[in-house]
Parts: C-alpha cells; sequence; structure tokens
C-alpha cells in the first residue's frame, strides 16, 4: 500500500463511495451531516459562485447539453419510434425507426444510417486520453 497523502486520500474517497453504497445508516448520518454544514454556512453557494464564474458557466453549459440530450430522447419516445443507444461514446450510436420493434427478439432489421457529428465536444465526453 501506497503511503503518499493522495494515495491515502483516494483510499478514504474509495472507502466512502463504497460505505454509502452498501450501509443504509451510514448514507443516512452523511446525508444529515451535509444538511447541518448546510444549515451552517447558508451563504456558501451563493459565494462560490462569484468567486468562480467560469465554473459556473461551464456548470450551466454542460447542464444545456444534458437537457437538449433528454428532450431528444423523450421526443424520439413521444412519437412511437423506437431508439436503441448500441454504444455510448463521444459518437453515439442510435438506431430508429418503424421496423426496429423486433430488435428485442435478435431479429435482423434493416435500417438507414446517418452519421451525423457532434455539435460540441466537452473535456468530460471524450474520457481519459
Amino acid at each position: 500500500m501506497c503511503s503518499q497523502p493522495e494515495c491515502q486520500h483516494q483510499r478514504r474517497t474509495d472507502y466512502h463511495r463504497k460505505k454509502l453504497m452498501t450501509d443504509t445508516e451510514y448514507h443516512q448520518v452523511a446525508l444529515e451531516s451535509q444538511k447541518q454544514w448546510r444549515e451552517e454556512h447558508p451563504d456558501y453557494q451563493k459565494q462560490w459562485r462569484q468567486q468562480n464564474p467560469q465554473r459556473v458557466e461551464n456548470n450551466r453549459e454542460r447542464q444545456r447539453q444534458r437537457d437538449q440530450k433528454r428532450r431528444l430522447r423523450r421526443r424520439l419516445l413521444d412519437k412511437n419510434n423506437l431508439a436503441l443507444d448500441l454504444k455510448h461514446s463521444v459518437s453515439a450510436v442510435w438506431l430508429l425507426g418503424p421496423k426496429l420493434s423486433n430488435l428485442d427478439k435478435n431479429n435482423l432489421a434493416s435500417a438507414q444510417v446517418l452519421i451525423l457529428p457532434s455539435l460540441t465536444h466537452s473535456s468530460e465526453d471524450r474520457g481519459p486520453s
């Protein structure tokens, strides 16, 4: 085991995340602790946003992108089209069409493929280099 501060921090973080997922009492205590801290520091978020305007804007832009994806998925499904997300990556692959309902039975379906470039690429979407 590594005794460097970065390694110790990573081990504590990993333990905390695992404990939150597996121990409901630990999770509840953590939620209550966060709530108490927020009550004791009511202006923290407002001050952080004022001190970090670029990070705030980056967060807003990523949220806009997530909202746009969510609206697109909802629109496709609301029109009674079946959409299958085949692979999640920087380039998303989707099959759309009225005859795709048989794909859940592993039947072959013909499809027209359109490849559209992504509008924006954020470092979050690219993954590790």
